[in-house]
C-alpha cells in the first residue's frame, strides 16, 4: 500500500523507540521533559518554543529535539532568568544578534540580587537569634502557666529584617 501526499496532511512514521526522530505529541514531550502540556503552550505563546506542526487530527506534533529544548529552558529559568528575559534573548538571536554580553550582564545582575538577598537573610537570621535569646529570658522569668508576652515584645523590638543586630 502506498500513501499519496494530500494537501494539509502530514504522514508520520510509526515507531515505539523513544530515541527515533518521529514527531511527538504534546503529552509525550511534556512527560519526557517533566512539565505539563500547559507549560508547552505557555512556552509557545512566549516565543520560547516554535509553534508545532499539526497532525490531521489537529494534535500538536513536535520535533523530537523539543524535549531537549524544554529541558534547556528549565535550566535557564533555574539559573534565575525570567521567561521575559529569555524571550528577549532568543528574539535577539533570531534577528541575527549575538546576545552573549547581554546574557553575561543579566547573569551578573542575578548574582548581585542573590547576594543582596543573602545579606537580608543573614540579617534576619541574626535578628531571630537575638529575638529567641530575649524570649528565652522572658520565658525563664515568667511564672509557670503565665503568659510571657513573646509576640507583644515585638512591638518594641528592632525589626530583624531592616535593622542590623549587634
Amino acid at each position: 500500500m502506498t500513501v499519496e501526499h494530500a494537501p494539509g496532511f502530514t504522514v508520520f512514521p510509526m515507531a515505539d523507540d523513544e530515541t527515533d526522530e518521529r514527531p511527538l505529541r504534546a503529552g509525550e514531550v511534556a512527560r519526557r521533559a517533566g512539565v505539563s502540556k500547559d507549560t508547552l503552550r505557555f512556552y509557545e505563546q512566549r516565543g520560547l518554543l516554535a509553534p508545532p506542526q499539526r497532525r490531521s487530527n489537529n494534535y500538536r506534533a513536535y520535533p523530537a529535539e523539543t524535549v531537549e529544548r524544554v529541558l534547556w529552558i528549565r535550566r535557564v529559568l533555574a539559573a534565575g532568568f525570567t521567561i521575559e528575559e529569555l524571550a528577549r534573548i532568543l528574539a535577539e538571536r533570531d534577528r541575527g544578534g549575538i546576545p552573549c554580553r547581554s546574557v553575561r550582564a543579566l547573569g551578573a545582575a542575578k548574582l548581585a540580587e542573590v547576594e543582596e538577598r543573602l545579606r537580608e537573610l543573614t540579617a534576619l537570621r541574626d535578628g531571630l537569634r537575638v529575638l529567641l535569646a530575649d524570649w528565652d529570658v522572658r520565658l525563664a522569668a515568667a511564672a509557670p502557666g503565665a503568659r510571657a508576652g513573646l509576640l507583644e515584645s515585638l512591638v518594641s523590638a528592632p525589626n530583624p529584617v531592616t535593622e542590623e543586630s549587634s
